[in-house]
C-alpha cells in the first residue's frame, strides 16, 4: 500500500500518495481503479510524444472558468488538429481500458485544462451524476466512465496537484451524494507525478486539485471513455458527422453512437443460456 504521510499543503490538510507506481502489478492497477478510484501510470507518454502534444496545446484558444480566469480550458480539443485527436486512439491506453472494461469503448469527451499561477484549484467533485447535470449534461449519467488525464507538466505540491478522496465512489452515505462539492476534506489524498504520466480516474470518485501557488502553469489533456453497454439515461446530442470524418482513421472505432447502451428491461429470473463464469469480475483479478 501507499506510504501516505499526514501534512499540510498550501495550508490545506491532506496526505501525499508516495507509492511507487512502477511497482504495481496489473492486478494491483485494476484494484486501484476499482477500489480506490484512481491510478497513476508513469511515463505513459514518451518524451517525444509529450513534447509534440504540448506544442499543439500551446496553439489552443482557451477560456477562463466561471470561478477564475487563472483556470483556463478548451473543450473539444480533438477537433482542433489531427495530432491531438490521435490521442483518443493511443494504443497503450485503449488496450488497458479494454482489459479493465471488457467491452467496446465509446469516446465521450476531450478537453484541455491549464492551471496558471494564482488558480484557486478545483473543488472536490464527481464527474458523474446519475440524473445528469448542467455541467456534464446527460453524458454524466452513464453508469461507468473512465477519464484519462495526460499530464503535460510535473504535478508538484505547489502547482495544482491532483487530490482525491479514495473510495468515495463506493460510499452510500448521503455525504457522498454525487451532486455535492467540497472545498476540502480531512482525508483527501494529494497525488504528485511527473509530466508524461497518465491518471486513470473513476468518474464517480470525489476529486479536484489544489491551488497553484507556484510560478508556472500546469496543463493536462483529459479524454473520457465508457463501455458500450453503459449509456446515458436520456439521449445526448449526436456528433457532427462532418467533423468526425475529418479525424484520423485510427480514432473512428471509438466514435460510436453516444447513445449506445445495452440492457434488457424484460430480463427474467432464469433466462436461457446463462453463463457459468465471468472472469472480468473474478475477486482474484486483483491478485494477478
Amino acid at each position: 500500500m501507499a506510504q501516505e504521510n499526514q501534512m499540510i499543503t498550501n495550508g490545506i490538510p491532506g496526505r501525499i500518495d508516495h507509492r511507487d507506481w512502477t511497482a504495481l502489478s496489473r492486478g494491483e492497477q485494476i484494484r486501484m481503479i476499482e477500489e480506490l478510484g484512481y491510478l497513476i501510470v508513469p511515463d505513459m507518454l514518451s518524451p517525444d510524444y509529450l513534447s509534440a502534444l504540448k506544442l499543439e496545446t500551446e496553439k489552443l484558444e482557451t477560456v477562463g472558468r466561471d470561478y477564475s480566469e487563472r483556470q483556463r480550458s478548451c473543450r473539444d480539443a480533438h477537433l482542433t488538429n489531427q495530432k491531438l485527436a490521435g490521442l483518443i486512439a493511443y494504443k497503450p491506453t485503449v488496450d488497458f481500458l479494454q482489459e479493465i472494461l471488457g467491452d467496446r469503448l465509446i469516446f465521450i469527451s476531450y478537453g484541455y485544462d491549464r492551471s496558471e499561477p494564482g488558480s484557486p484549484g478545483i473543488s472536490l467533485h464527481t464527474d458523474g451524476q446519475p440524473y445528469g447535470s448542467k455541467i456534464f449534461g446527460y453524458e454524466g449519467s452513464a453508469p461507468v466512465t473512465i477519464r484519462v488525464l495526460y499530464y503535460l507538466d510535473d504535478l508538484t505540491l505547489d502547482v495544482s496537484p491532483f487530490r482525491v478522496i479514495p473510495r468515495s465512489h463506493l460510499c452510500i452515505h448521503a455525504d457522498a451524494n454525487p451532486y455535492k462539492r467540497y472545498e476540502s476534506h480531512p482525508e483527501q489524498v494529494i497525488v504528485p507525478c511527473a509530466a508524461g504520466s497518465a491518471l486513470f480516474l473513476n468518474h464517480k470518485v470525489f476529486h479536484g486539485t489544489l491551488p497553484n501557488t507556484g510560478n508556472r502553469s500546469r496543463s493536462v489533456l483529459a479524454v473520457a471513455y465508457r463501455p458500450a453497454w453503459a449509456g446515458p439515461i436520456q439521449d445526448v446530442p449526436q456528433r457532427n458527422q462532418e467533423e468526425l470524418s475529418a479525424l484520423p482513421s485510427s480514432v473512428h472505432p471509438f466514435l460510436g453512437d453516444p447513445n449506445t447502451k445495452e440492457y434488457e428491461f424484460s430480463v427474467g429470473n432464469k433466462p436461457d443460456n446463462m453463463d457459468f463464469d465471468a472472469p472480468g469480475m473474478n475477486p482474484s483479478r486483483w491478485d494477478l
